[in-house]
């Protein structure tokens, strides 16, 4: 069971103690199904990407079983194509209510799976998941343009959507670059993958008219930095570009503007890319306007605030939400593996050309 003493690398002033960090890490198992499925919330649905962001936090804290769990689920319910379907009821696999096969969701596995791994240092559990993560980077490589973008999903009946996401395709990157570490690390290099990574680096640094326009969402603002596309100059240059629009003082990160409407998830992964590119006071500030978020007697956040109202909305505890927020949290603290997964450390270099460093 998690213990204050487990999370002491958790403590954040004015945004977790050691007895907080244990309630939130403890929220997100209350969560977790016995059979290590992790959805929203129970009675909620699953779906592949936030099921491993949760699971990363706990490892972030320690939880290292638990995480395994989690892996283990994905492993034994992975479609033969190498996909995950969209959402299932409660995470049980039987219950599935979208069969649409988003590709950055089924990406992800390879973050997570590194993450554990440097967590861990556990080679039989990389080796076991290798066949899971191979096939998952294939299902999503298939969807790749010509241009360098990955198609959004596979609707239920097979049909491909080509059109491509910012969001979603700055995930796969980092996804794609955590694949090729674990292929390294097995002695299996993916040439291929390599070749893939770079011409989605390009295309997400250089060529924006690639992707559906949702200028308006702060994820298509923040997320190729998180996801490591762009770095550098180019980098502080994005974030700085749309911080007026999207940060509300004291109250955190909009979802999408102009509604006046706050979330824990978004605010977090800002506060994580800007761990990513050495803006760690503004990080802690972030971090910190979300506190009004949380709630005292779960330790978990709700997931968003529309301030004009006052209330909170929609009124659910997410795991991801939380385990965003103890992500960012970690990558502050100095946990070893967080800050290997989000600051490119370990991951494969030079995949993308070199201009792609430069301010757009």
């Amino acid at each position: 069971m998690t213990s204050p003493e487990r999370t002491e690398h958790l403590i954040l002033p004015g945004v977790l103690t050691a007895d907080q960090a244990t309630a939130t890490v403890r929220g997100i198992l209350a969560v977790q199904r016995e059979d290590g499925a992790i959805p929203w919330f129970r009675g909620h649905h699953l779906d592949p990407w936030d099921h491993t962001e949760a699971a990363m936090a706990l490892d972030a804290a320690g939880e290292h079983a638990a995480a395994g769990r989690a892996y283990d689920w994905l492993a034994r319910h992975q479609n033969p194509d190498g996909s995950w379907y969209a959402a299932y009821a409660d995470g049980d696999p039987h219950d599935v209510t979208d069969r649409s096969r988003e590709t950055n969701f089924c990406a992800y596995l390879a973050v997570g799976v590194w993450h554990h791994y440097l967590a861990t240092g556990d080679e039989a559990f990389l080796d076991r998941m290798w066949p899971a993560v191979f096939a998952a980077v294939e299902f999503v490589l298939a969807l790749q343009q010509p241009g360098g973008q990955i198609g959004w999903k596979r609707e239920a009946d097979g049909t491909p959507v080509t059109d491509a996401l910012l969001t979603g395709c700055s995930s796969i990157h980092q996804a794609l670059r955590c694949a090729l570490a674990v292929a390294e690390q097995r002695g299996e290099p993916q040439p291929d993958w390599e070749l893939a990574a770079g011409a989605l680096a390009h295309a997400i640094g250089h060529h924006p008219e690639r992707f559906l326009d949702k200028n308006r969402y702060s994820m298509d603002w923040y997320y190729p930095v998180l996801g490591g596309a762009l770095t550098g100059e180019a980098a502080k240059a994005r974030i700085e570009e749309g911080w007026d629009r999207f940060v509300v003082p004291d109250l955190g990160v909009r979802c999408v503007v102009p509604n006046n409407w706050v979330t824990g998830g978004e605010s977090a992964e800002l506060a994580l890319a800007l761990w990513m590119v050495g803006e760690s006071d503004r990080a802690l500030e972030v971090l910190q306007s979300i506190q009004h978020l949380r709630d005292p007697e779960s330790g978990l956040y709700w997931t968003g605030y529309v301030f004009d109202d006052k209330a909170v909305w929609p009124e659910e505890l997410t795991t991801w939400t939380a385990g965003s927020l103890l992500l960012a949290v970690a990558a502050l603290g100095g946990d070893e593996a967080t800050c290997a997964v989000f600051s490119g450390d370990r991951l494969p270099r030079g995949l993308a050309p070199e201009c792609c460093e430069a301010p757009r």
